[in-house]
This record gives structure tokens, C-alpha cells and sequence, in this order.
């Protein structure tokens, strides 16, 4: 091999070598720049949020889990005994059972006593079970009670400061909120829910101006007309599926449907496939 060739590029490689080895330190110069800045631009999205308080004050966390019966009974009576103002409950399986309210008999009175509001929203069906005028009873003024026929789902929230919500359709997990604004978003669905009721003193409205339909009919209908299945408007009103078939049937009498299908059409042609919540008094 001819020594003159052997580790050398030609006139000029130590150059080309140099040229080489610049580009490449300017890549990742650039490289660790262009890093920088996005770790920059992070930092900033960290702050903004940070500024509007989506973190609570230590030692109170904003979003907490709890899971387990005992632990969500716990973190509530916690609540409940720190509560000072006005506690707000929705309660949207129909009548309630006597051992559910004779445990809420042992927390919610000292609550009442120390001069705290109760407000709470039952379905209609609610209205018929004995045990929850026994339990009124003892709270006395401080509890008041509005029914609609449709709810959303468990809530309580105390002082407008802490919530809970089910965090699993089997309510064995729950969530602990304490950040503001979500804390403030529940309280303005309840308020626009209770503006919305019929106090539990007043009649549930009967019908709905359409011959030989019931208001609870005329909801049911509706939420026909938006796809839900027998079980589901079942659950969402408190009442058994039995109990919602006998309404449909009735419905499709009142208005000459034979089949399902030509139901959801004559329920739309009488105008029942909107909202039918009662409007109550201010």
C-alpha cells in the first residue's frame, strides 16, 4: 500500500474533519437550546395554572379519592362536623331506605343545631316514603326538602368549600373536591336544580294540559325522545321497570301508538320530547 495515501483524505481532509466536527456541536448546542425553551414554556403553563388556584392550600388537597365505605363515611362526618353554614345534598334513588336515614339521623342534627342549613333534592318518588317525614321531622326548621322528577347524580357539598361525588357507578369510591371552582360549579348546578323543584309542602304537578297524560309521563317521554332504555329512565326517575313500562303503556294509549318505534314519532309531533321539569314558585 502506498504510505503517501494511507490516513489521509486528500489536500484539505484536516479541514473537512474540523468543518465536520463544528456542525456538529453546533447541532447540539442548538438541540440543547431548543430544550431549554420548551422546558420554559412548561414552567410557564405550571404558573398560569398555579395562579388560579388549581392546587388548594396544604395541607387541604383539591382532588382527593377515597375509597371504601368507611373511608368516605369518615371524610363526610369530618365535613359534616365542620360545617357552619349550609349543607346541599342531592339524593337521586327515589325513596330512601329507614337504616340510610337513621345513620343520617345520628350526623346531620348536630349539624341543624349548631345553626347550619340543610337543603336537599329528592326525586318525586321520595316523597312517598314514611321514613323520610320521621327524619324531617327530627331536623326540624333547619332541613328544607324540594323533589323534581329527575336528578343528577349523589352529590353533598358543605360550607361551599368541600364536595363529594361517586367516583364509580357502585358509589364504593368517592371524590373529595376542595378546589374552588369545581367546588363553585356544583353549587350553581344545584341552585339552578332547586330553583327548579317543587318544595315538599306543594303538590307535584298531575298533569300536563294533554289529555290523559301525567306530568310524569310527559318526562318520561322525554327522555324517550332522547334514546334512553327502559332501565335507564327507570333509574334516572326512582322507580321500578315495571313501574316505567306501566307509564310508556300508558303514554302510547294517550297518544294512538301501536309499536315503539311509531311512539317516539307521535311524541315528538305533541312537542313532549322536551325538557317537562315543574317550575317552582320564587
Amino acid at each position: 500500500m502506498n504510505s503517501s495515501t494511507h490516513g489521509d483524505a486528500g489536500p484539505g481532509g484536516g479541514e473537512v474533519d474540523a468543518a465536520a466536527v463544528a456542525l456538529l456541536v453546533r447541532g447540539i448546542h442548538d438541540g440543547l437550546a431548543d430544550a431549554r425553551h420548551r422546558a420554559g414554556r412548561i414552567a410557564e403553563a405550571f404558573e398560569r395554572y398555579a395562579s388560579i388556584g388549581l392546587r388548594a392550600p396544604e395541607p387541604c388537597a383539591a382532588v382527593r379519592v377515597l375509597d371504601g365505605f368507611d373511608e368516605i363515611d369518615a371524610a363526610i362526618a369530618a365535613a359534616s362536623a365542620a360545617c357552619t353554614t349550609e349543607m346541599l345534598t342531592v339524593q337521586p334513588d327515589g325513596i330512601r331506605s329507614p337504616s340510610i336515614l337513621a345513620h343520617a339521623s345520628t350526623r346531620d342534627p348536630a349539624l341543624v343545631e349548631r345553626g347550619a342549613r340543610m337543603r336537599t333534592l329528592y326525586t318525586h318518588v321520595a316523597r312517598y316514603g314514611p321514613a323520610l317525614t320521621a327524619y324531617l321531622e327530627r331536623l326540624g326548621d333547619g332541613a328544607e326538602v324540594r323533589t323534581l322528577d329527575e336528578v343528577t347524580d349523589r352529590m353533598m357539598v358543605f360550607d361551599r368549600t368541600v364536595a363529594f361525588l361517586p367516583a364509580n357507578p357502585e358509589r364504593t369510591s368517592a371524590l373529595e373536591l376542595r378546589q374552588p371552582a369545581l367546588v363553585g360549579h356544583l353549587v350553581t348546578v344545584f341552585e339552578c336544580l332547586w330553583n327548579r323543584a317543587v318544595p315538599l309542602a306543594e303538590p307535584v304537578p298531575a298533569a300536563t294540559g294533554i289529555t290523559g297524560i301525567t306530568h310524569r309521563e310527559r318526562v318520561i317521554a322525554a327522555l324517550l325522545a332522547e334514546g334512553h332504555q327502559d332501565a335507564v329512565v327507570a333509574q334516572r326517575l326512582g322507580i321500578s321497570v315495571r313501574t316505567c313500562r306501566h307509564h310508556i303503556g300508558r303514554l302510547a294509549e294517550a297518544l294512538g301508538s301501536s309499536s315503539r318505534a311509531q311512539l317516539g314519532v307521535r311524541i315528538a309531533r305533541a312537542g313532549l320530547g322536551g325538557p317537562a321539569h315543574p317550575v317552582a314558585p320564587r
